[in-house]
């Protein structure tokens, strides 16, 4: 049986979450200073780059970036077996700073569990926020998200899935049915 994808948001959907999310950041934040993003391999580590450059072209300052990956931090890997690791890139210290941890779909918050575990083993930021541009909904941790693009609820057997294009920019979000 063929699975249905419907488009929930295009391009300039995208766009105007990415830039909403960005004010909505410097808001909260007032403004960038001691701020800085990581994206969580794959997806949020695109979304977190957007993000640095629509703060830029807002306030004209670029925000530190990284990325994070965290395959060994999972609490299924007995059950997925065999994963790739990829590389977390943090070129900044992480003491003290304001970190806005992103990523593409917020589900049970397991990976933003992981995420924030794997942060802990580069230093002590004051804060760490969430921003993700799709929550899904049906939590298994208490994890909210401080930024969403949009809240789409699903049923547990629908999948969300934001498609890249070959320069990693997001180009739809698909809702996909069995």
């Amino acid at each position: 049986m063929a699975k249905v994808e419907t488009a929930i948001l295009d391009k300039a959907g995208i766009t105007r979450a990415i830039t909403r999310i960005s004010h909505e950041i410097l808001e909260y934040n007032k403004g960038c200073e001691n701020l800085a993003l990581i994206g969580i391999r794959t997806g949020g580590d695109h979304l977190a780059s957007l993000l640095q450059a629509s703060i830029n072209k807002i306030e004209g300052v670029e925000v530190s970036l990284g990325t994070v990956d965290i395959t060994m931090y999972r609490d299924d890997l007995a059950v997925r077996g065999n994963l790739p690791i990829g590389k977390t890139e943090i070129p900044f210290p992480l003491d003290g700073k304001r970190v806005v941890l992103v990523d593409d779909v917020l589900y049970t918050g397991r990976t933003i569990r992981s995420a924030m575990d794997a942060l802990m083993d580069f230093g002590r930021p004051s804060t760490i926020q969430l921003a993700v541009l799709i929550d899904r909904g049906h939590r298994e941790l208490p994890i909210r998200a401080d930024y969403v693009g949009r809240n789409v609820p699903t049923a547990r057997e629908e999948d969300i899935k934001v498609v890249f294009n070959d320069k990693q920019k997001p180009v739809e979000v698909l809702l996909v049915k069995p």
